[in-house]
């Protein structure tokens, strides 16, 4: 085997998808931050237990686990940045009022999320903490579409449900991990025999609904059948007043419900969401609602706090992402060469105001890169002046 060779589902990225990515990543931040998000930069490494306080059995198997060489403590390297944003808000932070962050940084997974996916993705993300109302649901919402209008994806499809449904239809019926986990597995798939089948010993009207939510999906109309089909539940009807309220409110995209899909039912505890774009075969982001989750970081502080949010990998949005114009540059000759006063300053005055410069290096004048160069530095009547090209 190559010494240079790459684990699999490890890549180095190329000077032209980079440089995508980057400016990308910046447009992202950017608009972010005129939403009043602020940036935080948590670590790659952590102490594991306190990467994986909270998260659950499946962050576990997707975090790379070794041995601090100073303390011997266990370490991991970050499987997704969510629970160290929650961390920084209820441990560092400690604010009372609502508090906005975003991140976005990279991730490393022990295993490929599907088979052609990176195990080392570009994590972007928003987490709003502090209030309950399905106001911040919208907000994140409206925030992860204006991401993904940065970044050129047309004709983008929010695709609703929520935990409570699920979590309703199940209040007081008394089932097992094991058997639970098989009845979210049945809905994510609409298996109605499975479905049946697990189902069988649960009373009559927890049994009737799940069965019924399996052909709730569709457009937003899904939400009145949903009314007429489901029982009178009180957590479940605010459930489906909320998510008809958000379709509402989302202008410029096309809403979809599935009540069925209960996909990170141990995390999420209201909205979830996927917004997906056409070539794109996964969604493009994913969030939701996870109220509490920086309860375990809290100490003697109460925080319980309502929190939510979204992420999506910056690698994945690049390839169905509008192409980008190649940026803007200036050829100019080596100006270190005899014969050429005064071109080396020119140089540097035009880079301190922000123009890219490139130095054609002598016997490689016809080198390409990946800058477009529109203009050109030519000697005239003793200055040095740019002229298009």
């Amino acid at each position: 085997m190559s010494a240079w060779l790459l684990p699999d589902h490890i890549a180095d990225v190329l000077p032209s998808e980079a440089r995508h990515i980057e400016e990308l990543r910046r447009d992202l931040l950017d608009t972010a931050r005129t939403y009043g998000y602020e940036l935080v930069i948590p670590p790659l490494i952590e102490h594991l237990e306190s990467l994986l306080t909270g998260t659950g059995e499946a962050l576990g198997l997707q975090t790379f686990k070794l041995v601090d060489q100073l303390s011997g403590r266990s370490l991991g390297l970050r499987a997704d940045t969510t629970p160290q944003v929650a961390r920084i808000d209820a441990h560092l932070l400690g604010r009372k009022s609502v508090t906005r962050l975003a991140y976005c940084g990279p991730v490393v997974r022990a295993r490929p999320e599907r088979p052609q996916a990176t195990r080392e993705p570009l994590q972007f993300g928003a987490e709003i903490y502090g209030h309950a109302g399905r106001e911040a649901d919208l907000e994140i919402l409206r925030l992860a579409l204006d991401c993904l209008r940065v970044a050129g994806v047309k004709q983008p499809q929010v695709d609703l449900g929520d935990a409570r449904i699920v979590r309703a239809l199940l209040a007081g019926v008394p089932v097992d991990l094991e058997r639970l986990r098989a009845v979210h597995a049945a809905l994510a798939v609409k298996d109605a025999s499975e479905l049946r089948r697990l189902t069988a010993d649960f009373p009559a009207s927890a049994r009737e609904g799940l069965l019924a939510l399996v052909g709730l999906y569709g457009g937003p109309e899904v939400l009145d059948e949903a009314e007429k089909r489901l029982p009178p539940m009180s957590g479940l009807r605010q459930a489906l007043s909320d998510l008809k309220w958000l379709g509402q409110h989302l202008q410029g995209a096309t809403v979809s419900c599935d009540l069925a899909d209960s996909r990170g039912f141990a995390y999420y505890s209201g909205l979830r969401f996927g917004i997906y774009s056409e070539g794109a075969g996964e969604a493009l982001a994913r969030g939701g609602r996870y109220d509490g989750v920086g309860a375990v970081f809290g100490h003697k502080l109460d925080r319980e706090r309502p929190a939510a949010g979204f992420s999506l990998d910056v690698k994945e949005l690049v390839r169905v992402a509008a192409p980008r114009p190649l940026r803007a540059a200036i050829r100019a000759p080596w100006p270190d060469d005899a014969g050429r006063p005064g071109l080396r300053e020119t140089v540097q005055q035009l880079r301190e105001h922000g123009e890219t410069v490139v130095c054609v290096l002598p016997g490689h004048e016809q080198e390409t890169d990946e800058f477009h160069c529109d203009r050109e530095l030519v000697a005239a009547a003793g200055h040095w002046v740019v002229q298009a090209l």
